[in-house]
This record gives C-alpha cells, structure tokens and sequence, in this order.
C-alpha cells in the first residue's frame, strides 16, 4: 500500500467515527426533548433544538462537512441545555 491509501484510509475512518458521534448525540437530542415533553417541562429554548438539528442537516457550515468537529459542538450544547432543564423535573 502506498502512503496516500494509507492516508485515505485513514481519513475515511476518522470520518465515519465523527460521523457517528454526530448521529448518536442527534438520537440523544432527540430522546432528550421527548423526556421533557412527556414530563411536560415547557421548553423555552425549543429554538435550540431545532437550530442544533438545522445545523447538522444543512450543508452550509464553519467547517466542511467532512469535519463534523463544529456539528458536534452544537449538538453538545443543545443536549447540555436540554440536559440541564431535565434535571430541574420535580
């Protein structure tokens, strides 16, 4: 194998893994606000949810899509916002 396959390889790997962190932390956003609504916590930051869940679906980015690094980003302070109104339930 030549050294560019190698890199190639190796750059296709390190995308499907974030890749797949993005996925599962859009499912957990996703289960989050579902909990929240059942327990019927009013969600005031409703914004937040569907900008996070915008952003990943929308080609326009900080990054390039390959790099999900920013998706990530936005996804995890959606979920910790989302997160930290769940731990309020009475």
């Amino acid at each position: 194998m030549s050294e560019l396959q190698i890199l190639v390889a190796v750059a296709v790997v390190l995308v499907a893994l974030t890749l797949g962190a993005a996925i599962v932390l859009a499912v957990r956003l996703v289960r989050a606000r579902g909990t929240l609504l059942k327990a019927g916590v009013p969600l005031t930051r409703k914004w937040l949810f569907w900008a996070a869940l915008g952003y990943l679906v929308l080609p326009v980015d900080l990054l390039p899509d390959p790099v999900y690094l920013d998706d990530i980003g936005v996804l995890l302070m959606a979920l910790r916002s989302l997160n930290s109104a769940e731990e309020k339930l009475p």
